[in-house]
């Protein structure tokens, strides 16, 4: 699970962090609102933690355009501005969640775990993309009578890519979803799952492959009749 830390306040952040990853979370934090849109527009974590007061760019205008930009991913508002109005604004602007400060780090953390399950059950059991279906259970890729299992690797790869749908899925950002922002990666590890990921989807007879966009990423490709 990847959290996106935006909180300018460098001894909570830190603190943050360090209760993060105690529950096993992976994070990266970043201290102005610029920096928070750049990394949220990768649209590679799980839940954003978003302060309001930031420096660059306040958290409600990251948020409008994160929201803008078609960014699903579940925000929580991290912040001092309590009133009511300001909570509706929040809300208003696309936030999941609004917590004020001071806050508890066990209530922080039931937010997290409310919002990341909601996520998880919005897919019902599947993720299909033109009738290849993709159990989210089992990790089975399934289409018409057929199935095939999936590893662990191979099942984030291709739940990012059914997630792009049609749209190009960026090298970097699909490097980071799978294996995380510090792992130390090798250049042509991904390109063998994806080669993996191919041979499962021909052996499917799938109605499409993964296409290989030269310098930029991968994308779902329909075969040509």
């Amino acid at each position: 699970m990847r959290v996106l830390l935006i909180e300018d306040s460098k001894s909570l952040s830190q603190a943050l962090v360090a209760v993060l990853k105690k529950e096993k979370y992976e994070v990266e934090n970043v201290y102005d609102g610029e920096s928070g849109l750049e990394f949220g527009l990768s649209n590679v974590f799980d839940i954003i933690l978003l302060d309001v007061m930031l420096p660059e760019m306040s958290g409600f205008d990251v948020l409008k355009k994160l929201r803008q930009n078609k960014i699903t991913t579940p925000i929580i508002m991290l912040t001092a501005l309590s009133d009511e109005a300001n909570k509706v604004h929040g809300l208003d602007c696309g936030a999941d969640d609004y917590i004020a400060k001071p806050f508890s780090i066990p209530e922080l953390l039931a937010r997290i775990r409310a919002l990341t399950r909601r996520k998880s059950d919005t897919y019902q059991g599947f993720i299909s993309h033109n009738g290849v279906n993709l159990d989210v259970n089992t990790y089975k890729l399934e289409y018409e009578d057929k199935s095939v299992k999936l590893s662990v690797k191979e099942f984030e790869i291709l739940k990012y890519l059914f997630e792009k749908g049609n749209a190009i899925a960026d090298k970097e950002n699909l490097i980071a979803k799978v294996w995380g922002f510090d792992s130390e990666f090798e250049s042509n590890t991904l390109e063998v799952f994806i080669s993996f990921l191919r041979k499962k989807l021909t052996f499917l007879n799938a109605p499409f492959t993964i296409n290989a966009i030269r310098g930029v990423g991968y994308q779902l490709e329909d075969k040509k009749d």
